[in-house]
């Protein structure tokens, strides 16, 4: 079976839409898109039908490029008021030979959840920290193993059903299965993840529009998670004011011709344009990369004092991702905000060379280890669409190969 995988990530500022295949050890992006979200704030839903339609767009925008409908996938789900608990399972190890199998890890991990939840409450997820079989402690991957019992010791994580029912209603409008749900701080994780890290204890900052994602992992699992209502759009709003011009202005402004840190800055690069009152004022590279870099450090060091309140032991590393960090000179402003233990995300995939996409393409690797941990393999394409796909990817190939040769060949006649 070829394992194709959808994710969704839904922000308040867009949705980011990643189809992945997992073929040879590796992830390959067969398609991405990225919209702007309406009905969406602070990451939760406000206006249901705005959502739907901004959802709609994405799907309608990436769709043709793999020839297929979506209608399923891996979505992220709002993390507000979040409940992380430690929880305890245990199962009977359901073979003749007793050799556990991903089944018996499912059975323990339904053990562990079963009654968990407090009144109002989604399961969001639950993820392994140790199993035990018999007498043998702290196994990190049980299957193989022979014995009467399996015990897991697991983190349960959980969401008030009022902020995520509204986000799976979204989906079942726009004919979409959700197959898991996880929050967006995972996936960065995830997408973040390598063997050193899976060791230590660690953050991970994801600076959104309009609000900052802060998260705490130890040896690679979620323990504690807050959020803080300020973002990148707070930068918009600065530039705005200091310029008179509108929002859309100021964020095309702080995406194309700003710069993140002021040592990165052109002081002789210069830009005209109109204010809301019909002013013509010049702007200097200079001068708005302060006002970026300004608000920047603001919002790094209220992440920081947010690491602080949420733990008191030591961190070992520092991660921050977001659209926000993709803007020249970023690097340089974490390093000297954070220390030397804090990294800037850096996605190298082909297909989402953007940290906007972390969420969503991590959540897809999130989703994968949780099969493979329960011997389980999937896909979100069954065979009929896969093989529609691969016809539209041979005839949208065979109609580029037609325009080339076509150039070419014109070329010469008329040459």
């Amino acid at each position: 079976m070829r394992e194709i995988y959808t994710g969704i990530d839904i922000g308040s500022d867009s949705i980011k839409i990643v189809v992945s295949e997992f073929l040879d050890d590796r992830f390959n992006i067969l398609a991405s898109t990225n919209v702007r979200s309406t009905g969406i704030k602070k990451g939760l839903v406000v206006d249901k039908e705005l959502a739907i339609n901004s959802l709609k767009l994405a799907l309608k925008e990436i769709e043709p490029s793999i020839g297929v409908k979506i209608d399923k996938a891996i979505v992220t789900v709002p993390a507000n008021d979040r409940r992380f608990s430690v929880v305890a399972g245990n199962a009977k190890i359901s073979g003749e030979d007793g050799i556990v199998t991903g089944e018996d890890i499912v059975s323990s991990l339904e053990d562990a959840a079963i009654e968990k939840l407090q009144d109002k409450e989604s399961l969001v997820t639950i993820i392994p920290i140790t199993f035990t079989v018999d007498d043998k402690e702290s196994v990190q991957d049980p299957k193989g193993l022979q014995g009467e019992y399996l015990e897991v010791k697991a983190v349960l994580a959980a969401a008030p059903k009022r902020t995520i029912i509204p986000f799976l209603e979204i989906f079942e409008a726009c004919g979409i299965e959700v197959i898991d749900i996880t929050f967006g701080s995972i996936g960065d994780y995830y997408e973040a993840k390598n063997n050193d890290i899976d060791k230590k204890l660690g953050a991970v900052i994801n600076i959104g529009s309009e609000k900052i994602d802060v998260s705490i992992f130890n040896k690679g699992i979620i323990i504690k998670q807050d959020n803080i209502e300020l973002g990148s759009k707070n930068i918009d709003k600065d530039i705005s004011y200091i310029y008179g011009v509108d929002l859309t202005t100021s964020r095309t402004l702080k995406e194309n011709f700003a710069v993140c840190s002021r040592r990165y800055a052109d002081v002789n690069d210069v830009l005209e344009i109109e204010t809301k009152s019909g002013d013509r004022v010049i702007i200097n590279q200079y001068e708005i990369s302060e006002i970026v870099e300004s608000r920047v450090v603001e919002l790094l060091k209220l992440a920081k004092k947010q690491i602080n309140n949420l733990t008191k032991r030591k961190i070992s590393y520092i991660i921050v991702t977001g659209g926000i960090s993709e803007l020249t000179g970023f690097s340089y402003v974490v390093e000297n905000t954070l220390g030397i233990n804090a990294n800037t995300l850096n996605i190298t995939t082909i297909g989402i060379r953007n940290n906007k996409y972390s969420s969503a393409f991590g959540i897809i690797k999130y989703y994968h280890e949780k099969l493979r941990l329960r011997d389980q393999i999937s896909s979100m394409f069954d065979e009929e669409k896969i093989d529609e796909m691969l016809n539209n990817k041979r005839s949208i190939k065979k109609t580029t190969n037609d325009t080339i040769v076509s150039k070419v060949f014109g070329y010469f006649i008329g040459n």
